[in-house]
């Protein structure tokens, strides 16, 4: 990312209010940006829990999930642990990580489940370990915190995408494969035609241009709870001129806009080169209580922006999701409804 006289202007802005701010930025800047090998059939999937503890049945589906895409199945020695509602502790959940990294036949980890917890793993991971061993580490949600954590400390690419026991639709396979799989010079993606025939009846699902345009950068994003939740820690992703993605599921429209406002102070929406809002299911006032709606919410922080800015992406807790490589250069463009990543993500 080139530092422009505005950009360096915040920047020492933003340091005076969030100490150390400007010294992990500027980490980030000169980080190289590190791409994992490609999938191939038969390759070895390590999978583990690093959040939410993993059921029984969420792990045999887990399990029938790499095995239909005709890819082998290393069980981590603690999947099973269970520490509240974690998957064991702290020190288990990042030894079942580090195992993975280290070994050298496990090409790509899946997290059976997103849950809650991975945040408290930042401080613990090993990352010049990670970065020794790039490999495709793929999740959302909870697992949005690894993604953006060893993006920032180790450079490498990290993949938004379906968790290891989502049941995958058609779409999320072909595009998930194709991001993992095959090293296109580009590679566009259309949204799901699958969420346009849902928006008929749940207007969650319908696209919104807020504000038209095409915009390049890097993708940079996740969960949005992660996302302001990881503000002001050296683990925080930086966004601007960047092409900004953000999901939720199952939360009150306040508590977006609370994050949404977040985020803004910490780096300014509009330091973004475009803006994606995914599907956030679930996002609505509890019965009887007085509240805007998820759009009105979205509206105040999205309708002022002058770059690209839409709603109702393929992105987040829906069966129909693409995979975004985080990090990679990509183009979005309001008119076509894609995203076209202009690099391979995979080596």
């Amino acid at each position: 990312m080139n530092m422009t006289r505005r950009g360096f202007g915040a920047l020492a802005a933003a340091a005076i209010s969030t100490p150390g701010l400007a010294a992990a930025a500027s980490k980030r800047t000169a980080q190289r940006l590190i791409k994992p090998p490609r999938l191939r059939p038969g390759d070895l999937v390590g999978l583990v829990a690093p959040g939410g503890y993993a059921s029984d049945r969420i792990i045999e589906k887990s399990v029938q999930n790499i095995e239909a895409l005709g890819l082998r199945v290393k069980v981590g020695t603690y999947l099973r642990a269970v520490h509240g509602n974690y998957a064991g502790s702290v020190q288990q959940r990042l030894a079942d990580l580090h195992a993975m990294f280290a070994d050298p036949e496990v090409k790509m980890i899946w997290p059976v489940r997103g849950g809650s917890g991975c945040i408290s793993l930042l401080a613990g991971l090993d990352y010049a370990l990670i970065r020794r061993n790039p490999k495709i580490l793929l999740g959302y949600s909870d697992i949005t915190a690894l993604h953006l954590a060893i993006h920032n400390r180790a450079g490498l690419v990290g993949f938004h995408g379906p968790v290891a026991s989502s049941t995958l639709a058609d779409y999320s396979r072909e595009h998930m494969l194709a991001v993992l799989c095959e090293p296109r010079t580009t590679y566009t993606v259309p949204m799901a035609p699958e969420n346009a025939v849902k928006a008929q009846t749940a207007p969650q699902f319908a696209i919104r241009t807020l504000t038209q345009g095409v915009a390049t950068g890097p993708l940079m994003g996740g969960n949005l709870s992660l996302l302001a939740a990881l503000c002001g820690t050296p683990y925080a992703p930086d966004f601007r001129d960047g092409l900004l993605f953000v999901e939720e599921v199952d939360e009150a429209p306040y508590r977006i806009d609370r994050w949404m406002t977040q985020l803004d102070l910490a780096y300014g929406l509009d330091k973004a080169a475009g803006v994606m809002v995914g599907v956030c299911e679930d996002c609505v006032p509890k019965p009887g209580e007085r509240g805007l709606n998820l759009d009105e919410t979205l509206d105040q922080h999205l309708k002022p922006l002058t770059v690209p800015a839409v709603t109702g992406y393929s992105i987040g807790h829906i069966r129909h999701q693409f995979t975004i490589p985080v990090g990679v250069r990509a183009r979005l463009d309001t008119a076509a409804q894609t995203v076209t990543l202009l690099e391979p993500a995979v080596l």
